[in-house]
């Protein structure tokens, strides 16, 4: 059998959005298989064997499971269309690469010192100028650990903290970032994120210290002025060249935007009403309706 799309998946908690996925393309008219960590091998040796085939692959394990790269890897090298290949989240997720390359294209980020590896260079000094800029306190950041805000120091008082932090990621570069403040209007914090999916762009309030989403209504739009938060995600696609993925933005006290968390390359899915940190149900099912959305407008032939 040819099924229209393989969703590879090594988490339990990405669940929901998967069965939404499903249903989605059930909707449609197209067929799906999921591919994961008991399967996996099997699905390898069947598709090296021509006895699984599909036309599309949504492979949300394989920048955190090394063991599904093989079929990841497989399926793109005999011209199958994935959805996000691993060297693009890669690229992507090197928020050094991203600061530099989001200032060529004149995306407003926060003051920014990055940081050698501690493996290149064990001792850094930094100007007076330079502290200055970065005031206190200001956040710290590595640029390629991921997941959980691992390494991510919040309010730094002393640089002496941050070249301690660095021996325990000696292969990592860190971001020095002066700390946004955010406008706070009308008991909201205008901190936000940006989701795009296949040149869609959908937003929601969040709050950076409850970790908590509200969707962002058209209304919201128009009273404060936060349609250039569309535009900004719209430019941070051309640079990042993601076709799924979130961004940061927060308006701040003096209601300019600036892009904070850069790309966000694996979006967490968890179900708002399953989790008090999860992403509202309905942008969900829109993002899942989006992706297969795609699929059927896509003609791939095997």
């Amino acid at each position: 059998m040819i099924y229209d799309i393989a969703l590879a998946t090594d988490w339990e908690y990405d669940f929901d959005f998967i069965e939404l996925i499903q249903r989605e393309a059930r909707v449609a008219g197209l067929t799906t298989i999921i591919v994961n960590e008991d399967n996996l091998d099997r699905c390898f040796e069947k598709l090296k064997n021509k006895t699984l085939q599909f036309r599309f692959l949504f492979d949300r394990a394989s920048d955190t499971s090394p063991a599904f790269l093989k079929f990841q890897e497989y399926f793109q090298k005999h011209n199958g269309y994935v959805i996000e290949p691993i060297s693009n989240i890669k690229w992507a997720s090197d928020k050094a690469t991203m600061h530099l390359e989001f200032h060529q294209a004149g995306i407003r980020t926060p003051f920014t010192i990055i940081l050698p590896p501690w493996i290149e260079n064990e001792s850094v000094l930094l100007s007076l100028s330079e502290l200055a800029q970065l005031g206190r306190p200001f956040v710290a950041k590595p640029a390629n650990t991921t997941g959980g805000s691992t390494g991510v120091m919040e309010n730094v008082e002393i640089f002496e903290d941050v070249l301690d932090a660095r021996i325990h990621l000696i292969n990592d570069k860190y971001l020095l970032q002066e700390k946004v403040i955010p406008l706070e209007k009308d008991g909201k914090r205008f901190w936000f994120r940006g989701f795009f999916i296949f040149d869609e762009v959908f937003c929601t309030w969040w709050h950076d210290q409850k970790h908590s989403y509200e969707m962002l209504s058209t209304e919201d739009v128009k009273i404060y002025g936060l349609s250039p938060i569309f535009e900004i995600v719209k430019k941070i696609s051309r640079v990042c060249k993601l076709r799924f993925f979130s961004s940061e933005i927060a308006m701040t006290i003096t209601e300019e935007f600036v892009v904070v968390d850069y790309v966000n390359e694996s979006c967490d899915m968890r179900l708002k009403s399953k989790c008090a940190d999860g992403v509202p149900d309905i942008l969900v099912q829109r993002i899942a309706n989006r992706i297969i959305h795609f699929i059927k407008e896509t003609e791939i032939c095997i």
